[in-house]
């Protein structure tokens, strides 16, 4: 897994922009990169606000996937 966050806010809001490269080898990896956007998150502190699956591609025997999110601060 690869991962980058950069700072993010708004006028009212703090947080950060994140994307992930991972990897899976099984059927089970697509069922849940299909669930993903509308699974409910916990993390402590914050909340994922916006979350989706931008790229796939296939290398060897497996899939990799990048995801990016955006996370706020609670208050």
């Amino acid at each position: 897994m690869i991962s980058h966050a950069i700072p993010w806010a708004s006028a009212t809001f703090n947080g950060a922009r994140h994307r992930l490269t991972i990897a899976g080898d099984d059927s089970g990896f697509d069922a849940w990169l299909a669930g993903l956007p509308e699974a409910d998150l916990p993390l402590r502190g914050h909340l994922v606000a916006d979350l989706a699956v931008t790229g796939r591609e296939s290398l060897a025997d497996q899939q990799v996937a990048t995801i990016e999110a955006l996370t706020v601060e609670e208050r």
